[in-house]
């Protein structure tokens, strides 16, 4: 079997390495300054990053501003007690979440 090695993959490797340890970086200084729930660990932003994968995806052209409440709702309930806590930007309209669900229920994701 033939290994290669592609300048890209590195590359690719070298930056997902640099936002990992800029993100793991950011969750340190957002406890030490008490914004952060003590608890909140690197696996809650893998968690949040893929929960608000998906809103993207099944809300689309229909509530594209959906993912902005998602992770609102995320920064509230993930922040420490008494740390200010960010605006919550207004619902999408029940027509738009509904286009929304019927094209997450076309495209047979569950």
């Amino acid at each position: 079997m033939l290994t290669m090695t592609f300048p890209a993959a590195k590359a690719l490797e070298a930056r997902r390495t640099e936002a990992c340890n800029g993100f793991l970086e950011l969750i340190d200084r957002a406890k030490e300054s008490g914004h952060l729930r003590s608890d909140f660990t690197s696996q809650d932003l893998v968690i949040l990053l893929m929960a608000n994968a998906v809103v993207v995806s099944a809300t689309g052209d229909a509530a594209p501003d959906t993912w902005r409440r998602l992770v609102a709702h995320m920064l509230r309930s993930y922040a420490a007690p008494g740390a200010p806590l960010p605006p919550l930007p207004d619902a999408p309209a029940p027509t738009a979440l509904y286009r929304a669900m019927v094209r997450l229920s076309r495209s047979g994701t569950p």
